[in-house]
């Protein structure tokens, strides 16, 4: 990679890029448009290490001086000062780009609307359970960069890789890559569906024949997609027997992926829940395989694997109400999964930052299962409209959470559910879905 490297974004990727490149030996200017942000705290964070900060606007003559930037997910690519850098030539590379390009070995690169920690979490812990050598990367909580150096040729690496990421890829290349579903998200960064697809599809762009890509077989537009790629395609579905494929069969995980048929593992024997983390388990089993793990490992790995923090997680159970944190739930389509996962009657506290989703399929895949809607955040409003329309009753507005989980307990029956699933992103009330959970979790054990 060229000397002279712009790192933009003072978060999480932007430190873990700015510190991959500092160890390569490269000279790195780490740049935020945030002004007050403090310079001396950002370079306290790489001590040791010569590094230039630089706030606010980006100057010219900086511009002039570096020849790539690696850009942080966060950061949108009509932003000018990305328009700065094009005009003026210069490269922008992802941060998962600038890892690849340092890293070594074996790359599983997951991607999809929703299910993708799962997946990547449960293909990690398989790769972990047979590889001397393996790393769970990307948009999962560790950056890419900050790992990659760590890798040797025997490494294999699960990979979380966010439409934001792929955005700016280059050379970017994994062995296997995984796409689980597409549903709108992100539209707000987008702008349009079919740009949405398009960045998702481009985890497969620089794949060859000897590659290989897992697809959900009950996605239209996956199904589409996989007829058009010179991969080997391995396809996984929850609804129909795929030859060659993996599928779920009955209360059973069957498998076809090395052309005989065999069981895999019985849904009562799994500790995730809902028919959405049965395909992420197929799609890790197709992953694993593709790697080379054997059988025997995969399945006991799939019997000893627990739900992802945040993702339909059981937090306790109190006056014979169940509580279940679903704080990953940011789109509509994610928190569907959520509704269809409880077994009881639900109350149901959802509501955030408006992404300009659509939040009528949701609100109907609750009917009959949600008694009780405590709404919360920007989009309650509209959300309360829309349940309005659709003849729901029960709708509670709530101020904080706080005031919501007080609500929600009050409103809960013994044998009912307690589900917070917001079918919004965060922001506006909480840093991100992680903080937004843990209050709700400390909240139901107080």
């Amino acid at each position: 990679m060229e000397r002279t490297i712009l790192v933009a974004g003072g978060g999480v990727s932007g430190i873990g890029a700015a510190g991959m490149l500092l160890d390569t030996g490269a000279s790195v200017i780490l740049y935020d448009g945030n002004e007050n942000l403090d310079r001396e705290a950002l370079r306290a964070r790489f001590p040791g290490k010569e590094i230039e900060i630089v706030v606010g606007e980006l100057p010219d003559a900086v511009v002039r001086r570096v020849s790539a930037c690696v850009i942080s997910p966060g950061i949108p690519l009509g932003t000018p000062f990305v328009k700065q850098l094009e005009a003026a030539g210069v490269p922008v590379w992802s941060e998962v780009e600038a890892a690849f390009r340092h890293g070594k070995g074996r790359l599983a690169a997951i991607t999809g609307t929703n299910g993708k920690t799962t997946t990547t979490t449960l293909t990690g812990q398989i790769f972990k359970n047979y590889y001397e050598s393996s790393f769970v990367v990307g948009n999962i909580g560790t950056a890419y960069t900050e790992e990659a150096l760590r890798m040797t040729e025997e490494s294999v690496t699960a990979a979380e890789i966010s439409s934001f990421q792929l955005e700016t890829i280059d050379t970017f290349h994994p062995q296997v890559s995984a796409i689980l579903n597409l549903t709108p998200d992100h539209l707000d960064r987008h702008g349009t569906m079919e740009e949405y697809i398009r960045v998702k599809e481009l985890v497969t762009k620089n794949q060859t024949e000897r590659d290989t890509c897992v697809l959900n077989y009950e996605d239209e537009v996956l199904r589409s997609f996989g007829e058009t790629l010179p991969v080997r395609v391995l396809w996984f579905s929850s609804r129909r027997r795929i030859p060659g494929g993996i599928y779920l069969e009955g209360d059973s995980i069957m498998s076809e992926l090395s052309g005989e048929r065999k069981p895999v593992v019985r849904t009562g024997d799994l500790q995730i829940l809902g028919v959405h983390n049965y395909e992420n388990a197929m799609a890790a089993v197709a992953i694993s395989f593709a790697m080379g793990v054997p059988l025997e490992v995969i399945q006991k790995t799939l019997r000893e694997f627990r739900a992802v923090e945040h993702r339909i997680e059981f937090v306790t159970e109190k006056d014979g109400v169940a509580y279940y944190n679903d704080s990953k739930g940011t789109n509509p389509d994610a928190a569907i999964q959520g509704i269809r996962a409880m077994s009881r009657p639900t109350v149901l506290i959802a509501g955030g930052y408006d992404k300009g989703s659509d939040y009528r399929e949701w609100l109907l895949s609750c009917k009959g299962r949600v008694k009780e809607l405590i709404l919360l955040g920007a989009t309650a409003e509209k959300i309360a409209r829309e349940a309005e329309r659709l003849g729901f009753a029960g709708i509670r507005f709530a101020a904080s959470m706080e005031e919501a989980v007080t609500l929600a307990r009050a409103a809960a029956n013994p044998g009912d559910a307690v589900l917070l699933s917001p079918a919004c992103a965060s922001w506006g009330m909480f840093k991100n879905y992680e903080e937004r959970g843990r209050i709700f979790k400390e909240l139901v054990r107080k």
